[in-house]
């Protein structure tokens, strides 16, 4: 039975996205806008873009930052979902920079994304105001505040001065979403030095923390099959680890 639950598993997170009628029009026409890269649009199948977007509450007119957004996959999606009267923020540390700088150069190349900000920050100041944002999002990133390497550039943060500024950047009724690798229970943010996961139950407690309230989660990159012991770059289980999902709402 075990296997046939998790064989269930692995063939629906490896299903092409398919849009339902119900996916609002301004989400659906951000995943098929033709100048979408063929990159992405193969990551859609992975990511699920407008289950995502949907489950975190887009609408057109929002202000969101994408924080420690790499190349920004997720900036341009909320970009052209927010339109013309929202605004997006791709936050990116010197290290996240550096790792995802082709990716950067390729996706602003001949000012391709206008509505876009783009800041490189210090993690002790992230330059997001007060009060300025509906919706921060940090997608398989949460856990890099428990992780430290000095020598390879990236020191240690301070986790909870981070929350609070993110708390001040959002308005008062503004949601931070929060996708992340699972680690075994019981094991804090142990695990994210060595394997880049960290503890579901760790996370709520933290950022609850921090003037948060978990409003809701979503299931959809949940995987039973995952190892929780290997490390998320291991090609056994690259691109399907077991995620958790929450959406809090700022107290």
């Amino acid at each position: 039975m075990r296997s046939l639950i998790v064989f269930a598993t692995l063939a629906l997170l490896a299903s092409p996205p398919v849009l339902g009628a119900d996916v609002p029009a301004h989400i659906a026409a951000a995943i098929a806008a033709p100048e979408r890269s063929d990159k992405d649009r193969e990551r859609d199948t992975r990511d699920r873009p407008a289950e995502v977007m949907e489950f975190a509450g887009i609408m057109q007119g929002m202000a969101i930052a994408d924080v420690f957004g790499g190349g920004g996959y997720w900036t341009e999606l909320l970009a052209r979902a927010v339109g013309p009267d929202g605004k997006v923020t791709l936050v990116n540390n010197a290290p996240y920079l550096e790792f995802a700088r082709e990716d950067i150069k390729t996706r602003f190349a001949d000012d391709r994304l206008p509505g876009v900000t783009r800041r490189t920050i210090e993690t002790c100041d992230l330059k997001l105001g007060t009060a300025q944002l509906d919706l921060i999002l940090i997608v398989m990133s949460y856990h890099d505040l428990y992780f430290v390497d000095e020598a390879g550039g990236w020191p240690g943060i301070n986790a909870g001065g981070f929350l609070d500024q993110l708390h001040a950047a959002l308005k008062p009724d503004g949601a931070l979403l929060i996708i992340d690798h699972a680690a075994a229970a019981g094991s804090g943010s142990s695990a994210a030095q060595d394997i880049h996961r960290i503890e579901e139950a760790f996370a709520q407690r933290d950022i609850e923390g921090h003037g948060f309230k978990l409003e809701k989660t979503w299931d959809g990159y949940r995987n039973p099959a995952d190892d929780l012991s290997k490390l998320v770059f291991d090609a056994a289980v690259r691109g399907k680890t077991d995620r958790f999902t929450h959406l809090y709402r700022r107290r």
